[in-house]
């Protein structure tokens, strides 16, 4: 690489992902923002240990990361749980905040299915100043019952109808990756942020596709793979449960890049049905007192009437999940509510952390060896502290990041104390595990 781009400044890509596996598509996305943003590095805000459905996550955020940097990426931070398990304006708010923190990050760069910048940027425009009209439709339409996401698409529709528009964009919020390009929009426009937003279209099946295919297949598909893979190998008594690896990687070859393979492999897959015995521990402990739930994030009076009246239900965590659905309350947000009070993410705490601004320190996950230059911009230009180390954490982080960072190394200790459930095999806690270099 010419020496002039290895010293600042120089463009960097930022993405915003989960990496729920790490797949094909997605280091396609990672060489394509380097390509568009002409960029030497890319940074990736990554969901830890749990994701935005309201799950864990398949992989463990250790194996997640040496896969994305494996493929390509250069630096991994990790975007609190508080937020990965948000809403997709959270969701987004928060990794926009953690990339712009950083103090090196020129372009952040994502997927849509719509694979154009400007329909998008005008709902994002729209959606970041709610019209009073705008928002008295979206008022009416969830006063009939209506899910969020499709009462918004219905009073979107209307507003731009209301105003004329030539084209009715509201459609394009039907589609997922869109959804999050324009809450990624959206959080650029409102934190007034420099970083230059560029979309790519997004190749091969669709976000919610099952069947696996060559090439680009969806997560939800690879991690059918996985699963399937899981229950025919099936632990004995005494026995590890990790997957057989010659087994695994044959299933998976075509499906994400080579280099991920073996760390595939050697991870321990979880699913929400594995925190389903801390679920009903937790919900015991709160039973007969509806308004105790409340003080979790996204819990209404009414769903926490319906959650407690199926305490007694001792039924999977997505047994519960599908008892508790209804026209109003979409699967994903009640797993997210359900995960909410599993990791005991209080409203009052997903509060301070908005008005904190999203994130009060970075913790890093992983980076490239050979990318030393990029780890020292960021070292010089970050506006928060970096936590390389655990024990690090007492001594530069402030009172209220501490309770915060503390409260996600909390979120990661229940993830892992899961996994050791599963597998029989006692893994590293947060306080000894190291930076993934690669």
């Amino acid at each position: 690489m010419p020496q002039h781009l290895l010293e600042p400044p120089w463009p960097v890509a930022g993405i915003i992902a989960e990496y729920n596996p790490f797949h094909n598509g997605h280091g396609y996305l990672i060489q394509e923002a380097k390509r568009l943003s002409n960029a030497p590095y890319c940074v990736v805000a990554m969901s830890g240990d749990f994701v935005q459905r309201g799950e864990p996550a398949v992989f463990d955020k250790y194996a997640r990361t040496y896969m994305a940097l494996a493929a390509g990426a250069d630096l991994v931070v990790e975007l609190p749980p508080a937020f990965a398990l948000a809403s997709a304006e959270d969701f987004a708010s928060c990794g926009i905040s953690l990339l712009d923190s950083l103090g090196v990050v020129s372009h952040v760069c994502f997927g849509s299915e719509c694979g154009s910048l400007s329909p998008l940027m005008d709902l994002a425009r729209i959606l970041a100043r709610e019209p009073e009209s705008f928002q008295a439709a979206l008022r009416h339409e969830t006063a009939l019952g209506q899910s969020y996401p499709k009462a918004r698409q219905t009073a979107l529709s209307r507003y731009l109808s209301s105003c004329q528009k030539q084209e009715d964009t509201s459609a394009l919020l039907a589609l997922p990756n869109n959804i999050l390009a324009v809450e990624y929009l959206k959080a650029l426009i409102r934190a007034h942020s420099p970083m230059t937003p560029v979309t790519i279209p997004r190749k091969g099946a669709g976000y919610h596709d099952e069947t696996p295919g060559f090439g680009f297949s969806s997560a939800t598909a690879i991690r059918k793979i996985i699963f399937d893979r899981y229950k025919e190998h099936a632990p004995v008594p005494g026995q590890s449960a990790l997957l057989s690896r010659g087994g695994l990687t044959e299933a998976l070859k075509d499906q994400i890049p080579p280099c991920c393979l073996e760390a595939a492999a050697a991870a321990v897959p979880l699913n929400a049905n594995d925190f389903s015995l801390l679920l009903s521990y937790r919900l015991l402990e709160h039973f007969g007192d509806p308004q105790e739930l409340c003080r979790f994030a996204d819990v209404s009076p009414d769903l926490a009437r319906r959650i407690n009246r199926q305490t007694y239900s001792f039924s999977s965590f997505d047994q519960r999940a599908a008892a508790l659905k209804t026209r109003q309350y979409t699967y994903t947000r009640i797993s997210r509510c359900l995960m909410h009070i599993l990791l005991h993410m209080t409203r009052e705490d997903i509060d301070a952390r908005k008005r904190m601004g999203y994130v009060t320190s970075i913790r890093i996950l992983g980076f490239r060896k050979n990318a030393s230059p990029l780890l020292g911009a960021v070292k010089r230009g970050a506006r928060l502290p970096l936590v390389t180390k655990t024990a690090d954490a007492p001594r530069i982080l402030s009172s209220h990041a501490l309770s915060q960072f503390q409260q996600d190394l909390f979120c990661s200790h229940v993830y892992q104390a899961a996994a050791e459930q599963k597998c029989g095999l006692r893994p590293k806690n947060e306080y000894t595990r190291s930076v993934i270099i690669v």
